[in-house]
């Protein structure tokens, strides 16, 4: 059996089990759903709304309209009471990837892909119950995110739409080199297929992602944190290496995600084009400038800096001792720059580093981060609406709560503006015209 086709068994199995398998696209209910919405946050930025009908057409949003209304045949659903939302965007998450109690290596080297794909499917419901009906992955196995991908694009098992990156691009001995750390004559079929150490290879491995169903491509400039021997402080691609992947990427419409913790990686990266930095953590006012010129995003990543810091610091024999030094090193550092970035007028999108550190489904602590960092709550609920929507380059389809969006809806029962870990606690959540959770529980299908 290849994997492809086990990881849509095993994703039928857990979405059986859970209760909770979504209509397939094509057998979605054709009929009209009128929302009464007691508060809207559209997620545009503009400030809140109150007693507005939202009326749903199959999959998108048809209007948003003054007062409570429903027109004739329209299903009403009542929200009167809550705040409603467009549906969450997490612009990092690793959606197959989760934390295993115990030596990191030992679980590298004894898990295939298959336990990451059985294990995937029960991520993806988990983030999507949080309210997060969109998310950007930002590296994982190839065949396997992108087949997570199809599984819930066919309706097969319930997640938010993804949009895949695949196997990270990555120096020999970079982060993103699975043989770090290892014994070096440890071979494995599939640890060098995303190594690049030339301009051709950049070429050649972006083409390659793109045929195996990647929709952008992730690269990493510097070194790492849950990486062992690699510094984050330094560059580790050339540069000539970085613009062939952006350049590649670009000439087929997708976007690149940097992982970068150093300046010169950030500086450069941002010089050669790329879309977003991740992390960003040793970027100064030079830096910032660069990403104001250059239009490129920053994703922050607080909850994996704030998961692994308290880890390192209460559980390190979880961890390899090289993580456990280079996270008391960064990570304060990393939380920090968000600060000077947000004040000096960087873009900010929404991203957790959703790897294991949090789990899954946990991704709405990252709004306490943000607004500990100096985001007011609505800048906050912005950077996972309109912002993370125009990183992944799609504000037509997602993002907000308006006429030819999808009808990706949320609701909470206070407001968020006041106190944004009400996020934490999604009580309704819908992903086109499709109901997944109402009132605190899951909806049976």
């Amino acid at each position: 059996m290849s994997l492809r086709k086990a990881m849509m068994a095993a994703a039928g199995v857990a979405a059986m089990a859970a209760g909770i398998l979504a209509l397939s696209p094509g057998q979605a209910a054709a009929r009209d759903q009128a929302i009464h919405a007691g508060r809207l946050i559209d997620g545009t930025g503009k400030a809140p709304t109150g007693q507005v009908t939202i009326l749903v057409h199959d999959d998108r949003i048809v209007s948003v309209t003054p007062g409570f209304t429903a027109p004739k045949g329209a299903e009403v659903i009542d929200l009167s009471g809550s705040t409603v939302l467009p549906g969450l965007i997490d612009d990092h998450v690793h959606i197959t990837q989760g934390f295993h109690k115990g030596d990191p290596i030992h679980h590298n080297v004894t898990a295939t892909a298959y336990d990451a794909a059985i294990e995937s499917t029960n991520y993806a419901r988990d983030t999507l119950m949080a309210g997060f009906t969109s998310a950007r992955d930002c590296g994982g196995e190839t065949e396997v995110v992108v087949a997570l991908k199809r599984a819930i694009n066919n309706g097969v098992i319930p997640g938010p739409r993804l949009w895949v990156a695949g196997k990270p691009l990555s120096p020999t001995g970079g982060h993103g080199d699975d043989s770090n750390g290892l014994d070096p004559e440890l071979e494995h079929p599939h640890w060098t297929e995303n190594l690049i150490d030339s301009p051709e290879a950049a070429r050649k491995a972006v083409r390659k992602l793109r045929a195996e169903g990647a929709d952008l491509i992730k690269i990493m400039p510097s070194g790492g944190v849950a990486s062992i021997g690699d510094n984050p402080s330094l560059q580790l691609m050339a540069d000539d290496e970085i613009k062939a992947v952006i350049d590649t990427a670009h000439s087929l419409g997708m976007k690149v995600a940097a992982h970068a913790h150093g300046k010169q990686a950030i500086d450069h990266t941002i010089a050669l084009g790329v879309d977003s930095i991740e992390h960003g953590t040793y970027a100064d006012a030079e830096s910032y400038k660069l990403f104001k010129e250059h239009g490129a995003y920053l994703v922050p990543t607080q909850l994996v800096g704030a998961k692994i810091y308290q880890h390192a610091k209460e559980h390190p024999e979880d961890l390899n001792p090289d993580t456990v030094r280079k996270t008391f090193e960064v990570i304060p550092t990393m939380i920090k720059n968000l600060h000077d970035a947000h004040a000096a007028g960087v873009k900010i999108a929404f991203g957790t580093d959703t790897f294991g550190m949090s789990n899954h489904g946990e991704n709405a602590q990252e709004f306490k981060l943000l607004v500990n960092g100096g985001m007011t709550p609505m800048e906050a609920i912005k950077a996972a609406t309109w912002n993370a929507a125009d990183l992944i380059g799609d504000t037509k389809d997602i993002g907000t709560v308006q006429p030819g969006r999808y009808a990706d809806i949320i609701a909470v029962d206070a407001d968020p503006l006041k106190d944004v870990t009400v996020l934490e606690h999604v009580a309704f959540v819908m992903k086109g015209g499709v109901v997944y959770k109402a009132k605190g529980m899951a909806v049976a299908r």
